[in-house]
């Protein structure tokens, strides 16, 4: 079973530090590695308020040999500009595709610092190279945001399972229902002379057009059936 690590190779922003521990609690990981951090920085960091359980746990490494010596698989994300690539290039969307044919076991993911990324020496220690696609004009992205968008792929992995999961369809109206409705709502325009220039025909005619246009599920039908059933026991 391949299970995921996210090292930071020293890091100069105790923000983008927080923002990458929160980034992978949001999406399922938990291993967070940082080598050779700024001490004032990773001071900072770590003895924030509401600090996340990822970050307080997160490990520190003196050099990325270390950080990596029980992986079995890594890629170093680069924006690859005005740089020379050996290594195999995998692209952010087929991030998970390459996953798939990588050895069992811990992936790292490893990133370089805000100001000038991962050194040529750090890339080569990696065995592919992962890169995030994006406009010429705007060849690197922010720590924090590659860290994000790269657990967010990871995440699209057939065996990840968010805490929420889009809930069932509702239950849809059946014709008699509808009808019901339309009776109470048909009752409602009569006693207020809405749309008196229609005839009742056309009148129900239009709703079953609209509900017909735009579905209602079962209980937001009975809720309007039961507000146009109240307002017409106050109307004479």
């Amino acid at each position: 079973m391949t299970s995921f690590g996210v090292v930071l190779v020293r890091p100069r922003d105790p923000n983008n530090i927080g923002a990458a521990a929160r980034a992978m609690g949001n999406f399922g990981l938990s291993d967070l590695r940082v080598v050779d951090p700024y001490p004032p920085v990773w001071r900072e960091a770590v003895s924030a308020v509401g600090v996340s359980d990822i970050l307080q746990n997160a490990r520190k490494f003196e050099t990325l040999d270390d950080a990596l010596a029980d992986t079995h698989f890594s890629l170093a994300a680069t924006a690859l500009k005005n740089r020379r690539a050996e290594q195999e290039i995998v692209t952010l969307p087929r991030l998970n595709e390459r996953l798939e044919t990588a050895p069992a076991g811990l992936t790292a993911l490893v990133f370089g610092n805000e100001k000038s990324g991962l050194s040529g020496e750090d890339i080569a220690r990696c065995d592919a190279i992962l890169n995030i696609p994006t406009s010429a004009k705007q060849p690197s992205i922010n720590l924090a945001q590659a860290v994000i968008l790269s657990c967010y792929e990871l995440s699209r992995r057939a065996d990840f399972e968010p805490l929420r999961t889009p809930g069932a369809q509702e239950e849809p109206p059946t014709d008699a229902q509808k009808e019901i409705f339309i009776a109470a709502a048909e009752t409602l325009c009569e006693k207020t002379a809405l749309r008196a220039d229609l005839t009742v025909f056309q009148r129900k005619a239009f709703l079953r057009h609209a509900l017909a246009r735009h579905p209602l599920g079962k209980d937001q039908l009975f809720f309007l059936k039961k507000l146009a059933e109240k307002i017409n026991a106050l109307l004479p």
